[in-house]
């Protein structure tokens, strides 16, 4: 019977937006790090990249 009534509302407060804790962006950022390091790795260890290796160290007689 009242489905015509205009009903007016407060509007909600925006929620603030979620901020990332400081501890968790120091580990993201460690984390990604190690990970392009173990990633470089693993690309030189699984390519065998002729430019690593250290055959011009080796002890001269």
């Amino acid at each position: 019977m009242n489905d015509n009534v205009i009903k007016f509302r407060r509007k909600e407060a925006p929620k603030p937006p979620r901020q990332t804790p400081p501890w968790m962006r120091k580990a993201l950022i460690i984390g990604g790090a190690v990970a392009a390091f173990v990633a470089a790795f693993a690309y030189f260890y699984v390519t065998g990249d002729p430019s690593s290796m250290t055959s011009d160290l080796a002890p001269l007689r």
